[in-house]
């Protein structure tokens, strides 16, 4: 399970710099344009995935009071962009320090924004992050298009693997 979870989160580490590096290269504006998705602007979009990711990897590093990013993310766009690749990279970093399975199937208690308490073991939670950030990349993706890009980055699994 270590291996095949710390691969996964590899894998979610390249696709968000891969999907990062190319909303990055578009033009100034194109982040904060209205498009039609879960989010409303690609800059909406990668600070909710940026959270997600933030604040699960406080709860799986047992933070006592974890803080939920939100929206309000007070940085430029590259920051967001920077420190969503960092909490990504540390991400891969908590399941590679794991000492053996048994540490992905302890359960953690976290309570949810709204203050509810829950308990679900690590491996749950770290395929929880990583097909969330992959839907939400998939939206990007989408909105890069639909901004002009042409240069749209691979972010499936498959390439990832072949690339190795």
């Amino acid at each position: 399970m270590k291996e095949s979870l710390l691969q996964y989160a590899e894998y979610n580490a390249w696709a968000n710099k891969r999907v990062t590096d190319a909303l990055l290269k578009l033009d100034d504006g194109l982040v904060d344009r209205e498009i039609v998705s879960s989010f409303s602007s690609a800059r909406d979009t990668v600070c909710h995935t940026l959270g997600a990711e933030y604040i699960w990897l406080q709860r799986l590093q047992l933070a006592e009071h974890p803080v939920w990013l939100g929206s309000g993310y007070d940085g430029t766009f590259a920051e967001a962009c920077a420190f969503w690749t960092k909490v990504s990279a540390d991400l891969v970093h908590f399941v590679a320090k794991q000492f053996d399975d048994r540490a992905l199937q302890h359960v953690v208690q976290y309570y949810d924004r709204a203050k509810v308490a829950h308990k679900t073991p690590v491996n749950e939670v770290l395929h929880h992050v990583f097909n969330h950030s992959t839907y939400h990349r998939g939206q990007l993706v989408t909105m890069i298009r639909q901004c002009g890009a042409t240069q749209i980055p691979g972010t499936d699994f498959i390439a990832f693997v072949r690339k190795a």
